[in-house]
């Protein structure tokens, strides 16, 4: 053999290493056999782990895991209702479910500790606060409807049943029955035409902030109906011819200060039956007519002699609305939180109608659904009853405004 073929085998400076035939025939053997009992004991040592100690030796505890019944409610949380007793405690004779404050303080194990070792009062008052706020049918009444060419037109119903009074959303209280510093109505215009600035300021105003849509829009009984299942009362805005007409042009079916009365009670009624459940009207635009006493006269008496209220959106310092109103309720907003677009002039007008609201008459705003004012308004809601102020939907103004008009008789 040629070392220089077997250079593992021979060290350094050696000659290769011979090994005898015999010495690594039992060698190989001796390999074969160590394999045969690797491989055994591995079997061994996996049968052992599916059929028997699956733990590998390690200490173990085996504890039974029962399912109990629940407990049985409390005694006192399954009577509250009949634990409310007299003012001077239970008496002889008296409902024998009814308990004391002592007995339901015992009862449910609650420890109260009282200033001075007072000890439990004889009698409990219960105060239940409003779950969710005040919501309304999104459905209008039918006998508060007639048919017309245009659609659905409100009506009196019977017993002279307003849809003022029907659709109204009750007027709330502060927390804790405070009583207010003031009140205010905040009426949110031009809804209906934007799908996503209707459904914003519905899910992100007030409920008492009265929501008014013009008569433009492709799914307006939708909107108008969601408005009012979430807590909201609505308005119908009217389009009316400003001073700078066509120039500014309100859209379709404008009531115009020239036209004959027959002509704008029809436009009038085309919008009227674009949704329902509104409990009255609002100008949109309409400075020109507002001051026409000609024309704006016959338009309030309708909507009058169909139980509807009429708010002035205040944008014109020459509307008669209020002056020729007569027996149809009416009212003037004190005035327009965004006619400037700012965040803090917006801020500015509510402090203002904050200080009208102090006189003890609801202060009345209007406002468009732009993305500030709306952001403003709910800001400025948050703080509200902290200062006292109760913010009320626009017919508690309407009314108000009707009856500071009326002269009593006599």
């Amino acid at each position: 053999m040629n070392p220089a073929a077997n250079e593992l085998t021979a060290p350094l400076g050696l000659g290769p290493v011979r090994v005898p035939r015999f010495g690594r025939a039992t060698a190989v053997a001796a390999n074969r056999v160590a394999t045969c009992l690797a491989a055994l004991a591995g079997a061994a040592f996996l049968a052992a782990a599916i059929y028997g100690d699956t733990h590998g030796g390690r200490p173990s505890v085996r504890t039974p895991i029962v399912a109990e019944a629940p407990a049985e409610p409390a005694k006192a949380s399954r009577k509250v209702a009949s634990q409310i007793a007299s003012q001077d405690g239970p008496s002889a004779g008296a409902d024998p479910s009814r308990r004391d404050a002592v007995t339901v303080e015992t009862e449910s194990g609650v420890s109260v500790v009282r200033p001075d070792g007072t000890s439990a009062p004889g009698s409990i008052v219960v105060r239940v606060p409003d779950a969710e706020p005040a919501r309304a049918n999104p459905d209008a009444d039918p006998r508060l409807l007639e048919k017309g060419r245009s659609g659905a037109l409100p009506r009196l119903g019977p017993g002279g049943l307003r849809p003022l009074d029907a659709y109204a959303r009750p007027v709330g209280e502060l927390p804790g029955g405070a009583k207010p510093v003031g009140r205010i109505a905040i009426v949110i215009g031009g809804l209906g035409i934007s799908v996503t600035a209707t459904e914003d300021a519905v899910s992100r105003l007030p409920a008492p902030v009265t929501l008014a849509f013009a008569p433009y829009g492709e799914d307006l009984p939708r909107l108008a109906g969601r408005a009012r299942a979430n807590g909201h009362e609505i308005m119908l805005q009217i389009p009316m011819e400003p001073f700078d007409y066509p120039d500014s042009d309100p859209g379709p079916h404008t009531l115009l200060s020239a036209a004959k009365p027959a002509e704008n009670i029809d436009h009038l009624h085309w919008s009227m039956g674009r949704f329902t459940g509104y409990v009255g009207l609002m100008n949109y635009m309409g400075a020109k007519v507002t001051s026409d006493e000609r024309a704006l006269a016959p338009l309030l008496r309708e909507a009058g002699q169909r139980g509807l209220g009429v708010l002035d959106d205040g944008s014109s310092s020459r509307s008669l609305v209020t002056a020729v109103a007569g027996a149809t309720p009416a009212a003037r907003a004190d005035l327009v939180l965004d006619a400037v677009p700012r965040a803090d002039m917006i801020d500015k007008a509510l402090a203002r109608l904050e200080t009208i609201a102090a006189s003890g008459r609801i202060a009345t705003a209007t406002a468009s659904a732009l993305p500030v004012t709306m952001d403003r308004i709910a800001r400025w809601s948050e703080g509200l009853a902290a200062r006292r102020i109760l913010l009320v939907p626009v017919s508690a103004a309407l009314t108000q405004a009707q009856a500071s008009r009326e002269v009593p008789s006599r």
